[in-house]
């Protein structure tokens, strides 16, 4: 069951769509003092869809990216790490139309190696 966009996300919920193990939100948030999810009882953490799009660009500017969290709270301080736009799903190419794809890339490949 998928949330409705601007609901809030639990900290497993979050994990789990960067991939990321929940211990690494909660060490960004010592880091990253721009990430303050709610906290309720049982300190339980409810990220507000500000909160998702600024874990998303610190998710990006370190494992996309390859920031290191210092130059992540650099750039996210001095306006660089601007958020990431919304992009729409893509659908997934058609098996036919990635077939061909790939046989480009491999005969790319190919030609690359008789140089």
């Amino acid at each position: 069951m998928k949330k409705a966009e601007g609901a809030f996300l639990t900290i497993s919920e979050l994990a789990g769509e960067l991939g990321l193990p929940q211990h690494i939100l909660r060490y960004w948030e010592t880091r990253f003092p721009q990430l303050r999810p709610l906290q309720r009882s049982g300190n339980r953490r409810y990220y507000r869809p500000d909160d998702v799009v600024l874990a998303r660009r610190i998710h990006h500017l370190l494992h996309v990216e390859g920031f290191t969290v210092k130059g992540a709270q650099k750039a996210l301080t001095d306006g660089n790490g601007e958020a990431l736009p919304e992009t729409a799903p893509v659908a997934p190419p058609a098996d036919d139309d990635l077939l061909a794809r790939l046989e480009a890339v491999r005969a790319a490949l190919a030609a690359a190696l008789k140089v």
